[in-house]
């Protein structure tokens, strides 16, 4: 039964009047708070409605339980993320290690920026994590990346390219965890981030001399 529960993180019915609308992003908004404040162990529908002044019976309405609310601000987040991938990477106007060296800038600012939120959400993933929506959610994401390493790397062979992008993706991600868990400057930020796009860059750049003949 526990387990069953933890798939139920969608919205149980999706606000179409501005009063609703209005009403869930109250919820969320008070839902930002409260993990800000009390961090994911703490996190309670009853502090979320407390803090928002709206009553537990009505934020059941929308969300059937805490997992439900903490996987919406994951998908929000998720969302913005998404929007910054496609506007960098799915812009040809710049060539493709303009486009990531951008990406490198402006994903480790974004993590910086949100870093208290981005871990307090971290902690609370074990309650949404297993979820179908979460798959869903993150599919669109993935598919931004493989395009442009596509397009990066046409004619590196399969393995090779799967390596490549779970390899860039995982750097980007750990990398930008770790170097966003103390309070870091602008100036740090962009010193960081050009060295980490400099090692990004000469690394897939190179790939294609290395691929022999063999495995084309």
């Amino acid at each position: 039964m526990s387990k069953r529960s933890k798939s139920l993180v969608s919205l149980r019915k999706q606000p179409k009047q501005a009063r609703s609308n209005e009403l869930v992003a109250i919820i969320l908004e008070a839902a930002i708070q409260v993990l800000a404040r009390e961090g994911a162990s703490r996190f309670t529908t009853a502090r979320v409605a407390e803090r928002s002044g709206v009553s537990v019976g009505s934020i059941y309405q929308y969300f059937p339980n805490k997992a439900s609310i903490l996987f919406r601000l994951q998908c929000d987040e998720w969302k913005q993320t998404t929007e910054m991938l496609r506007e960098i990477l799915e812009d040809k106007s710049h060539p493709p290690l303009k486009r990531l060296r951008t990406l490198v800038h402006a994903f480790l600012k974004s993590e910086c920026d949100e870093a208290s939120m981005r871990i307090a959400l971290s902690d609370a993933a074990p309650l949404y994590r297993d979820a179908p929506e979460t798959q869903e959610a993150m599919a669109e994401g993935q598919r931004i990346f493989q395009a442009f390493f596509r397009e990066l790397l046409p004619d590196l062979p399969q393995k090779a390219f799967d390596q490549t992008t779970d390899l860039v993706t995982t750097t980007l991600s750990e990398v930008g965890k770790r170097f966003s868990e103390e309070p870091r400057t602008p100036v740090e930020i962009a010193s960081y981030a050009d060295a980490m796009a400099d090692m990004l860059c000469v690394y897939l750049s190179d790939l294609p001399k290395q691929a022999s003949p063999q495995t084309r």
